[in-house]
């Protein structure tokens, strides 16, 4: 099968707030005001996140569906550890993204607990946004306009 393609575009708002149009979406990302932004919605990494847990219940009824499983909910609980010295340029040495993130996950489905951690198992395996915080995809930034 082919590579599809998909695009997003933003711009920087007042202080800290970025706006992305995607899907026909509007996102407001902004920096809580303890952090100089005007809360105006959810950090970037909180998005991250977010689209994790998402990608993960997009996947969960994609496979529910495929396996012809009743799959009557999903909670989730995910979080993250990262250390602010490498995003704010205090050390070098630290990197800026998450050194840790740990999905917790309730599956309401007639299946044995094996199964729910097979079923999990599988959903993170096929899950695009896990397999690029696992994996990376190569990434290249350009300056245009000049």
């Amino acid at each position: 099968m082919a590579l599809r393609s998909m695009r997003v575009q933003g711009e920087m708002g007042h202080g800290f707030a970025v706006t992305v149009d995607c899907g026909g979406h509007q996102v407001v990302m902004d920096q809580p005001k303890t952090a100089a932004g005007t809360d105006a919605g959810p950090t970037p990494l909180d998005m991250v996140l977010s689209a994790l847990g998402g990608c993960f219940g997009t996947i969960a009824r994609f496979l529910a569906h495929q396996r012809r499983i009743e799959l009557r909910g999903m909670r989730f609980e995910i979080e993250a550890d990262y250390d602010p010295d490498g995003l704010l340029g205090r050390n070098p040495d630290v990197r800026p993204g998450f050194q840790r993130i740990c999905l917790r996950a309730e599956l309401d489905a007639d299946l044995s607990t094996e199964e729910k951690r097979e079923f999990l198992a599988e959903v993170e395996r096929r899950c695009p946004l896990a397999d690029n915080l696992l994996h990376g995809a190569s990434l290249h930034s350009e300056l245009v306009g000049d």
